[in-house]
C-alpha cells in the first residue's frame, strides 16, 4: 500500500489492538507516534521493537481526557515533523455493568474517554490537516456500537456514538480531501480475551461465521488500508472485521 503522508499518530498504542496498529503502519514507512499515558516502560519497547526493524517512532504522552494535554500533542508532532498526515483513535476503556447498576458517572466517564476524546482529536486534526489539504482519519469504534450489548450500554453508547461522528466529520472534511472513516472490530484475540475461560471463548466462537477470534493484525491492515492512498475514494465508511458475526 501506498502512503503520500509521513507520519501517523495512534492512540493508545502502548498494548492490544493498538500496540499491532503502530507496528504495521511502521512497517508501511509511516514514523509512528505512539501515545500512552501512564507507564511508558510499554510504549518505550514498541518503539525500540519498531527501530530494531528499521521504522521510526517517536513517544507522546498525554491523556486522552485531557484537551489541553491534546492540543499540545499536536503541537509537538508539528514541530517536529511540520506535518500530521494520519491519526488513528484507538484509546478507549470499559466500565461494564448492566443498567439498572450503572451510575451515570460511569455511563459519562465512558463516554468521556471514547467519544469525547475522539472528537477532540478529529476536530484539532482537521484543523491541522486543512492547511495542507490533506490528511486522513480511522476511528476503531466496535462491534457492539452497530449490535449493542448487554451489560455495555455506555460503551455500546460511545462507539456507536463514534460511528455518526465519523460520518459527519467526513463531510465536513471531504472539501478539504480529508477522509474519515471508521473500523468496528468483532472479537480480537488479545490479553483481555485471554483471560475468558474456555468455555466463555466457545461459546462465543460459535456465533461467528468464520468460528475464530481475529487477531489484532486484522485490525490492523483494516486500518492501514483505510488510512493509505488505496482508499483514496473511501470516506464516511464503516468496515466491519468481525468474522461475519454481524453482517
Amino acid at each position: 500500500m501506498k502512503f503520500s503522508g509521513k507520519n501517523v499518530l495512534v492512540t493508545g498504542a502502548s498494548r492490544g489492538i493498538g500496540k499491532k496498529i503502530a507496528t504495521v503502519l511502521s512497517k508501511y514507512g509511516l514514523k509512528v507516534w505512539i501515545n500512552y499515558r501512564n507507564d511508558p516502560t510499554l510504549t518505550d519497547e514498541l518503539k525500540d521493537s519498531i527501530e530494531k526493524k528499521g521504522g521510526s517512532a517517536a513517544v507522546v504522552k498525554f491523556d486522552i481526557t485531557d484537551e489541553d494535554a491534546i492540543k499540545e500533542a499536536l503541537k509537538v508532532i508539528i514541530e517536529s515533523d511540520g506535518e500530521l498526515s494520519y491519526v488513528v483513535n484507538n484509546a478507549g476503556i470499559t466500565l461494564d455493568k448492566l443498567s439498572i447498576r450503572m451510575k451515570t458517572q460511569e455511563f459519562e466517564k465512558v463516554l468521556q474517554t471514547n467519544l469525547t476524546s475522539a472528537f477532540v482529536v478529529c476536530r484539532e486534526s482537521l484543523k491541522l490537516m486543512s492547511k495542507k489539504r490533506f490528511g486522513s482519519v480511522v476511528n476503531i469504534s466496535s462491534i457492539v456500537g452497530e449490535s449493542g450489548n448487554a451489560g455495555q450500554v455506555n460503551y455500546s453508547a460511545s462507539k456507536g456514538g463514534m460511528i455518526a461522528m465519523t460520518k459527519s466529520f467526513a463531510l465536513e472534511g471531504a472539501s478539504r480531501g480529508i477522509r474519515f472513516n471508521s473500523v468496528t472490530p468483532g472479537f480480537i484475540a488479545t490479553e483481555m480475551t485471554d483471560k475468558l475461560s474456555d468455555e466463555v471463548k466457545k461459546s462465543y466462537t460459535e456465533k461467528i461465521p468464520l468460528k475464530r477470534f481475529g487477531e489484532p493484525s486484522d485490525v490492523a491492515e483494516a486500518v492501514a488500508f483505510l488510512l493509505s492512498d488505496s482508499a483514496s475514494y473511501i470516506t464516511g465508511e464503516t468496515l466491519r472485521v468481525n468474522g461475519g458475526m454481524l453482517m
